[in-house]
Parts: structure tokens; C-alpha cells; sequence
């Protein structure tokens, strides 16, 4: 069953997702969507797969010119994620992300306490970029920041700070607790912003 449900969701990505999305690399799966805003903004790499009850949305709300929203090659995105862009949200080559992972470079502005939320203007707060090779485990929240390559982001972690390269980063909010020493070729505890112990 689970094949014919691939082969399903492959079908309707090369006959259907093609005209949704600005462009859609071949071998690349879309399980049924949520969601999608803005496919005339999303960018598929190529062997990607976006399980299904996934939202993408690439829209201009906060008045930005250009807006994208691009997935690398290879790329595994997990159930029920939520990834919107107002202006720049690029995840690189063979990025994984684990189920119910949220991921925005814009927010809602909390300036008026007589005006609910919702009814405030979105705000831009960052280009967020997930560098190559990293992992973004179940319930993440990347809000307008930049992940280094081949970092493992830890459950429940909510990232508003840029994060190097090699680094494994847990927490509310996201702190650094290890790094890769090329010095000493292994893996070292840090203290909460980054620095070798």
C-alpha cells in the first residue's frame, strides 16, 4: 500500500506540481500538501521528498520585491511541516527535517496590546538559510536565522540566533553543546555560545 501511495504522489508531482511550482527537479516526491502559497515562488530541487500535510508558502507580505523559497537537492522534509517565506528561506542540499517542523523568516509584530495579534502587520526578521547536510529534529523553530552545514538542530529547539558550521544545538531558546574540533578531529562540549570547554 505504502508503494502504490508513492507511486501516487510521484504521478502527481511530475503531472501536476510541475505547473504549481517556479521550477521542480526530476525524482522529487510531493506527498499530499497541506498547503501550498506562492508555488510561483517555491523552488524543488532535484530527489527531494516533502511528506505529506506539509504547508510551503512564499508570499511578499512584508512588501519585499522578490521572495523564494527553495528546497536542495535531495532534501527530506517531514510531516506536517510549516515553512513560510516573506522574503528568503533556502534550505541546501540534503537537509532533513524530522515531523511538525516549523520554519519562517517573517513574523507577526506585537507593537498594539488593543489589537489582536493576528490583525498586526507581518514583519520581516531574517533570511534564513539551513546550510547542507543538517538535521532539524521533531518540533523545531527556526525563526529568521542561519544554520550552518551538517549542524543536528535537537527536539524542541527554537533558533533566533545564527548557528556555524558542525555545531549540535539544543534548547528554548537554542544553545550550542558541541562542535567539530578539526584540531583535534572529534567532537567537543562547549559552553552556551559556542566556545570550546
Amino acid at each position: 500500500m505504502r508503494y502504490l501511495i508513492r507511486i501516487i504522489d510521484l504521478l502527481k508531482t511530475v503531472l501536476y506540481y510541475k505547473f504549481v511550482f517556479k521550477r521542480i527537479g526530476i525524482k522529487s516526491i510531493i506527498g499530499k500538501p497541506l498547503k501550498i502559497d506562492g508555488g510561483n515562488n517555491i523552488i524543488i530541487g532535484e530527489s527531494v521528498y516533502v511528506a505529506k500535510g506539509t504547508w510551503l508558502a512564499a508570499l511578499p507580505l512584508t512588501g519585499e520585491k522578490e521572495c523564494v523559497l527553495e528546497i536542495g537537492d535531495g532534501s527530506n522534509i517531514g510531516h506536517f511541516n510549516h515553512i513560510y517565506a516573506t522574503k528568503k528561506i533556502i534550505l541546501e542540499r540534503n537537509v532533513l527535517t524530522a515531523d511538525k517542523v516549523y520554519i519562517s523568516d517573517n513574523l507577526h509584530d506585537y507593537e498594539n496590546i488593543h489589537l489582536p495579534v493576528m490583525k498586526q502587520r507581518i514583519r520581516q526578521i531574517g533570511e534564513v538559510i539551513i546550510g547542507e547536510g543538517s538535521w532539524l529534529g521533531e518540533n523545531v523553530c527556526i525563526l529568521g536565522a542561519k544554520i550552518g552545514k551538517n549542524c543536528v538542530i535537537g527536539a524542541n529547539a527554537v533558533v533566533t540566533k545564527d548557528i556555524p558550521d558542525f555545531s549540535i544545538v539544543v534548547g528554548a531558546p537554542a544553545y550550542i553543546i558541541k562542535r567539530y574540533c578539526f584540531e583535534t578531529n572529534s567532537w567537543r562540549k562547549t559552553d552556551n555560545k559556542g566556545f570550546f570547554i
